[in-house]
């Protein structure tokens, strides 16, 4: 692993509490921005909202601590500007961007699509995943394609890519819409939906724990996954660019691909610079 970014210090002044109430000794807005230069909610930690059952992004395992591809390349990726406390805590995937904008987190981080009407709320880093949106279904569904969709109901997570590409194109579809993954297959399971449409790495771990099949693979190669944060923090956003960016240059990047999304296509874009020939394959955004 490379070594980790340091993060840029300002100057602090040395000065009383009552000289530091009077705005007296530094310029500018003195301590504060010198021990806290990425304005987090706590100096020196970054608070994550991210979701628990969107495997192999983010998810909780058996001891509820939150990983996935998502989880360790953010991790990295702050590591490598100075901060290694990071906080990542579980939310509906439709409250995660309210809550970066409004100041609960500091970071949304959960495979998040890149979007012009998303942008409007929050600002994103550079792009780091995007792919196939998957028809899941129980083996010998009527639903066989997404010409057989129409009249049938379609399970979508609230707030998501799928959710706004079936309002879109799927217009003859009952959309029934749920908080998570894992509530929208146990719709399915149950029959109160007959096929539930989410990201294709996230239903291969159902089609392997259910023995579900695939109606459709849908390629959404136009809003790739990037981490949120606040709009106008634009030094945090930026050196989180740099750091990404240093992620993918040394190599740290595709081993974490590599592990998360075993036998899925390569993105090379993201790759180090000396293994990119100029053609790309993309795989993988969640939301």
């Amino acid at each position: 692993m490379q070594k980790k970014m340091m993060t840029r210090l300002t100057g602090v002044c040395a000065v009383t509490a009552a000289a530091a109430l009077m705005m007296t000794g530094c310029s500018g807005s003195g301590e504060a921005a010198g021990e806290n230069p990425y304005d987090l909610i706590d100096p020196g930690s970054i608070r994550v909202a991210s979701i628990g059952d969107a495997k192999p992004y983010t998810y909780t395992d058996a001891n509820g601590e939150f990983t996935g591809f998502d989880v360790e390349l953010f991790t990295d990726v702050a590591g490598r500007i100075g901060i290694d406390d990071v906080v990542f805590t579980g939310q509906d995937f439709a409250a995660i961007l309210p809550g970066v904008a409004n100041g609960q987190f500091d970071v949304g981080a959960a495979a998040i699509g890149i979007t012009d009407e998303r942008s409007q709320t929050v600002d994103f880093t550079d792009g780091y995943l995007a792919g196939y949106l998957t028809v899941l279904t129980p083996e010998g569904s009527e639903v066989e394609d997404v010409e057989s969709l129409s009249g049938h109901r379609l399970g979508v997570v609230q707030g998501t890519l799928q959710e706004a590409y079936a309002e879109k194109n799927f217009t003859d579809t009952d959309l029934v819409r749920f908080p998570d993954n894992n509530t929208a297959v146990s719709g399915m399971n149950s029959g109160s939906v007959d096929a539930h449409f989410l990201d294709y790495e996230a239903a291969k771990d159902y089609m392997e724990q259910y023995g579900h099949v695939s109606a459709a693979d849908i390629p959404s190669f136009d809003a790739p996954a990037g981490f949120a944060v606040a709009q106008g923090n634009d030094e945090f956003r930026e050196d989180l660019n740099e750091a990404l960016h240093a992620a993918m240059e040394d190599g740290t990047w595709k081993e974490l691909y590599q592990k998360w999304f075993p036998g899925s296509p390569m993105p090379e874009q993201y790759l180090p610079s000396d293994e990119q020939t100029g053609e790309s394959d993309e795989a993988g955004a969640e939301g």
